[in-house]
């Protein structure tokens, strides 16, 4: 593929994400768990660095969420450049498996592998967060902003947590996609910062954000929530996150640059 200053088009792009599942597929056992325990924790501090940025905020519900998700891109900006295994991302292999370069059993075990990781990642860095006694900043307000957060992830009903996370998924995959477009640093962070702040924006529910934002308000006692609202709240979100990615994004993707003409 030759290199040039203008964006990859999106054949090109389709082809490099191909690649890119094929290598994330075969990583080491090593590797795919340390990278995933890393991306937990960046989406986490993504997610911190959020529910800092609107406690207090007096710039009203639009603009406050807006600078909330500008916010929040610190995670998938360190995901990607910094490096990490990010399971929502990674719903993009489904375009190497669309192609037969990717079994299911290996499509499987790094989803299952990354998303535990992320897991691990997000939780232990809300333990963290606890401890650290960040949460008490303001007379406590960022502690209050972070139990007011989950309460509402919490109290979303089945369906609508299940579509949130189908329409958080795609536009996280189209940052990523979008990214492998840009060829320097700067581009890639670009990329990423839109399609992230519009999915903060609009209250669309992240798998990975969720196992960071329901956690920390839980180890900080917040009423009404609980192990089990948690797991209730995440299945759904997953599942919808799957569809998004996979589908709407990987496969359409597929379909239109690489399973080739009819």
């Amino acid at each position: 593929m030759t290199q040039s200053i203008d964006a990859y088009k999106p054949e090109q792009i389709a082809q490099l994400i191909e690649g890119a599942g094929l290598k994330k597929a075969k990583l080491s056992l090593t590797r795919t768990i340390t990278l995933g325990v890393l991306a937990g924790a960046f989406i986490a501090f993504g997610a911190m660095f959020y529910t800092m940025t609107i406690t207090g905020s007096t710039l009203g519900l639009g603009p406050t969420r807006l600078l909330g998700g500008v916010a929040f891109s610190l995670g998938l900006i360190l995901v990607v450049i910094a490096g990490a295994e990010l399971f929502t991302g990674n719903n993009l292999i489904v375009i190497a498996w669309s192609d037969n370069k990717v079994t299911t059993g290996q499509l499987l075990k790094n989803w299952t592998l990354v998303y535990c990781a992320n897991f691990a990642g997000a939780v232990a860095t809300a333990w963290f967060i606890h401890f650290s006694d960040i949460l008490s900043i303001g007379d406590g307000a960022v502690a209050e902003t972070a139990i007011n957060i989950a309460r509402g992830k919490v109290e979303l009903s089945w369906w609508t947590a299940f579509t949130r996370g189908l329409l958080c998924n795609a536009l996280v995959c189209l940052a990523v996609w979008l990214c492998f477009a840009a060829h320097h640093v700067s581009g890639k962070i670009l990329a990423i910062i839109f399609p992230v702040s519009a999915f903060v924006a609009l209250g669309f529910e992240h798998s990975v954000a969720n196992m960071y934002l329901i956690p920390v308000a839980i180890f900080n006692g917040g009423s009404g929530i609980s192990i089990s609202s948690f797991l209730y709240n995440l299945l759904p979100v997953t599942l919808g996150n799957i569809v998004g990615g996979s589908v709407f994004v990987a496969l359409v993707y597929w379909i239109c640059y690489l399973r080739g003409e009819d």
